[in-house]
């Protein structure tokens, strides 16, 4: 199995664990920006002295970055933020699956975005893998309510949800665009090269947010350590994933693959909050899972 493949899986595993936990830190102690800072806030001191250790006890040289490197990280970073404050208020919405839905239109809309960045170009095959994804997306998401109206097709959860995939969409292309700009044959570095320098820049940019804001937010995030330093820690290791994965592979494949994030969504719904599982989400899940293997056997 190629390295893309299983950093991605583990990266939609790592996210999983994360959103859970900004759901419980959302609901409870902390705003959406203040979940959201959490996972910048506690991974940037593990990724500064974990790259620090690195490159001190192998003796590699750090790698050239590219002048174009930062207007990438950037856009990138504070795409991500926008994304992460969108799905944290999703939490709160009674229309959640619904914006979800419309969140997961990521996966077309990063291809679009690529193709429009870097001329990245989907395969036939991929393109129907990602199709047959986001159908089972659909089922997987829809509303339990049966009579789900037009006008609320337009409600403010949908809207923000479409937000959501949009800036992921935008942080996807963008962080694949800036890592390939790090100077480095290894994919590894590279990438935890790229996520160290985007979440410092997270995470000066939401700490000035906050303190003008949102006074006392940031004190409120240290004050919830005891869970939200796993947030920052789930954060670290998912983060790096997505970036090795963006890095060795088109955008639109690996976020196609991360697809499986739903699934395993469910499964914490089902274990941890208890929520129901119907009959069209296992229709879902069907769909999903034929998408998945699409992109591992034929891209």
């Amino acid at each position: 199995m190629e390295l893309w493949i299983i950093a991605t899986l583990f990266a939609a595993a790592f996210q999983t664990l994360r959103f859970a936990l900004q759901k419980m830190l959302s609901t409870t102690t902390l705003s959406p920006a203040g979940s959201t800072y959490a996972r910048f806030f506690y991974a940037a001191p593990l990724l500064w002295g974990g790259m620090i250790a690195y490159f001190a006890s192998t003796g590699i040289d750090i790698p050239h970055i590219s002048g174009g490197f930062w207007g990438y990280a950037v856009v990138g970073g504070i795409s991500q933020i926008l994304a992460t404050i969108c799905v944290v208020v999703l939490f709160k919405s009674r229309n959640f699956a619904v914006g979800i839905t419309l969140k997961k239109t990521e996966t077309i809309l990063t291809a679009i975005v690529g193709f429009i960045v870097l001329g990245d170009r989907v395969s036939i095959i991929g393109a129907i893998a990602i199709l047959i994804g986001l159908c089972g997306v659909l089922f997987l998401s829809k509303s339990s309510n049966s009579t789900e109206t037009a006008s609320r097709w337009m409600s403010k959860s949908v809207l923000i949800g479409l937000a959501s995939g949009v800036f992921f969409a935008f942080s996807a292309v963008s962080y694949r665009s800036s890592s390939l700009l790090v100077m480095t044959d290894d994919p590894i570095v590279r990438a935890a090269v790229t996520l160290l320098w985007v979440v410092s820049i997270q995470c000066v940019v939401m700490s000035i947010w906050l303190f003008v804001r949102e006074p006392g937010e940031i004190t409120a995030v240290w004050r919830a350590r005891a869970t939200a330093v796993w947030v920052g820690v789930t954060s670290m290791l998912g983060s790096l994933c997505w970036f090795v994965g963006f890095t060795l592979q088109n955008a639109a494949y690996v976020s196609g693959l991360g697809q499986i994030e739903l699934v395993l969504s469910i499964l914490v719904s089902t274990v941890f909050f208890k929520e129901k599982i119907f009959g069209r989400e296992y229709l879902g899940i069907f769909f999903l899972t034929i998408s998945v293997l699409a992109l591992i056997i034929w891209v």
